[in-house]
């Protein structure tokens, strides 16, 4: 059985989403960041907002605060050895790949070779119209499946050349190229056709909370598509994005992500990324309830070919109940699987 890895999301981009307003600051990033490197964490993530969705604007008088994902992580990078730096996600479509490529190589390289970079469609399609009113009417999953391809060829070829639909630029060459080789790309998305992208092109899989059978099915389809592009499929880490509420008992656990702004934020999803889910009880797709219970969770999900919990959105209201839970998990949860490797081995 493969080692279980682990990571946090930072709150770069979640004010007024996951957390209420105010709530984050560079300060409190790059700390939460050390934090989660001091107690054993494999990584830490930031995610990609350029504007304040409609809903937020209506729940909130003041603006969220979002700071940018590769300036973020580039601080948390001087500020940490260890821990690797993923973004969760850069929203590929929103963003023109030659200057993406540059950002991620140019972090890689300043932070010895930590970055992962995780991209997608986005969540909310109001936010791409928004910053792309010119291109408003255009197909997202074109834009990605074009953005990955173009990114990766800036990354690796020394004159890069890419003409399709939505990009183009012609005999670019830019150096320095990451240190990782290849950087890892992971590709989100909860649908067949983003676990198809990953395992054609990328180097992990990031779906959000789905259902046990639903990745099941999903990475069935992963690695069928890389096994048709001549890739190894198993070779490609699958990494869920959940959401934690840890506590002593299982009702204090579920009363506190009840409670919680990222319980809303979840809501605000079933009509884009959890559009196919029952958000009914949310609670059984994510890691809520006691250690003990957490820690089986998380088995199941490796029994089905899970390799990585990335990303996980901490639940609760104060950055002092955020610090404690990833205390806690830290403390108690992730001990456990480092010990059955050890056995194991």
């Amino acid at each position: 059985m493969h080692e279980m890895k682990f990571g946090i999301a930072l709150p770069n981009c979640t004010e007024g989403l996951a957390y209420p307003i105010p709530f984050t600051s560079p300060e409190l990033v790059v700390r939460l960041a050390q934090t989660a490197e001091r107690l054993g964490y494999h990584s830490v993530w930031c995610n990609d907002h350029l504007t304040t969705q409609s809903y937020v604007r209506k729940k909130w008088s003041q603006p969220p605060s979002y700071y940018d994902p590769f300036v973020s992580l580039s601080f948390v990078a001087a500020a940490t050895k260890r821990v690797s730096l993923g973004t969760s996600i850069i929203v590929l479509p929103m963003r023109e790949p030659v200057a993406t490529a540059k950002a991620a190589a140019t972090l890689d390289v300043f932070s010895g070779g930590r970055l992962i970079l995780g991209v997608g469609v986005g969540a909310y399609r109001e936010e791409f119209e928004a910053v792309l009113p010119r291109v408003a009417s255009a197909k997202r999953a074109e834009m990605i499946d074009e953005g990955i391809q173009a990114v990766r060829s800036l990354m690796v070829d020394r004159s890069a050349t890419f003409s399709g639909t939505h990009y183009e630029f012609h005999d670019v060459e830019m150096y320095p190229k990451p240190i990782q080789v290849p950087l890892p790309i992971w590709v989100a998305g909860n649908t067949a056709a983003a676990a198809e992208r990953a395992g054609r092109w990328g180097q992990g899989w990031l779906p959000a909370a789905l259902p046990k059978e639903h990745i099941a099915r999903h990475l069935a389809a992963l690695r069928q598509a890389a096994e048709s592009a001549g890739r190894d499929g198993g070779a490609v880490e699958v990494a869920p994005q959940w959401i934690l509420s840890l506590a002593s008992t299982h009702e204090a656990a579920v009363d506190r992500f009840r409670k919680s702004w990222i319980f809303q934020h979840l809501l605000s999803l079933k009509t884009s990324t959890l559009k196919d889910q029952d958000l009914t009880t949310p609670e059984q797709y994510n890691l809520v309830g006691t250690p003990a219970e957490v820690i089986d969770r998380i088995e199941q999900y490796r029994k089905i070919g899970v390799t990585y919990c990335a990303s996980l959105a901490v639940s609760g209201n104060e950055v002092d109940d955020v610090a404690e839970q990833i205390q806690y998990f830290g403390e108690e949860v992730i001990p456990h699987f480092q010990s059955a490797v050890r056995v194991r081995a």
